[in-house]
């Protein structure tokens, strides 16, 4: 067979498609997946910061916390277990106490610090459950708070969901800039659009004086964004107040006009898809 025939042939197969359904009588409007190329940016502190700002916008949220070995979500909304079931044998996800619907695998631990020791074709798994086997009824934003990096799980993510786009969190430092490029890139690949840049730790207020410090050194985001064709929709200072609320189960509490827009973008989406 000719090159030419073996090109045609191949190019007409189409990929197999991995869409999960979600469970019946789930109706999500918008799957925003909040991604970085690495660890210890605050990822999970952008998921519970983005929630909570639409959540207090008006609109219905949720989290699918999908960084199963390092599950933080819980800890920061204070909620400790999911046990009810439904008529349907699906599960019920927690609510906080401002009613955004959380699921995650330390929901459904013995104890919070328990290890997950898995690989990782399970782990894709429990997140593919996450979405098909909980109960998540009527949401307007659901976040997806992903591991780090690009493998198993974000994979799955992007194949298995609805991703209508990703935030990706980043901080000042230039290895950090390097290794989310991995993570924009991996969303290209995947066809799923970049919402725009967080920028955590972007600063600190002098308690005494009020002016920002720079601690990780002058910040390039916006540079690398403009070279990218992505927004920055919001930079987050490095404040040690934040961790007590986090600590405490009170992220809802927290409130910071660092996210306007954040919020202003996502309710174009909605925005856009009524139009349509």
């Amino acid at each position: 067979m000719a090159n030419e025939e073996l090109r045609k042939k191949f190019a007409a197969k189409q990929p197999p498609n991995f869409r999960v359904e979600p469970a019946k009588g789930t109706h999500v409007k918008k799957v925003i997946g909040i991604v970085s190329g690495k660890g210890g940016v605050g990822k999970s502190f952008v998921t519970a910061l983005s929630a909570c700002a639409m959540n207090r916008a008006g609109f219905k949220t949720a989290i699918l916390d999908a960084d199963i070995t390092g599950p933080s979500i819980p800890k920061m909304f204070n909620v400790e277990s999911v046990e009810q079931v439904n008529e349907s044998n699906l599960i019920i996800p927690a609510k906080s106490e401002t009613d955004i619907k959380i699921m995650s695998l330390n929901l459904l631990m013995k104890s919070e610090t328990d290890p997950v020791i898995w690989r990782g074709p399970v782990i894709a798994g429990v997140v593919k459950q996450f979405w098909a086997e909980v109960m998540w009824g009527d949401v307007d934003y659901m976040f997806v708070d992903m591991p780090p990096g690009t493998g198993d799980v974000p994979l799955t993510v992007f194949q298995s969901l609805p991703v209508d786009g990703i935030i990706v969190v980043s901080t000042p430092q230039d290895l950090v800039a390097m290794i989310v490029e991995k993570a924009i890139n991996m969303a290209d690949m995947m066809k799923i659009p970049v919402l725009g840049l967080v920028e955590n730790m972007s600063y600190m207020k002098c308690p005494h004086c009020g002016e920002m410090l720079q601690i990780f050194g002058e910040s390039k985001i916006d540079s690398y964004a403009a070279s990218k064709g992505i927004d920055v929709i919001g930079r987050l200072p490095l404040d040690s107040s934040f961790a007590s609320y986090a600590d405490k189960g009170e992220i809802e509490k927290l409130e910071l006009e660092d996210l306007d827009s954040l919020v202003y973008k996502l309710k174009s989406l909605i925005k856009e898809n009524d139009n349509q």
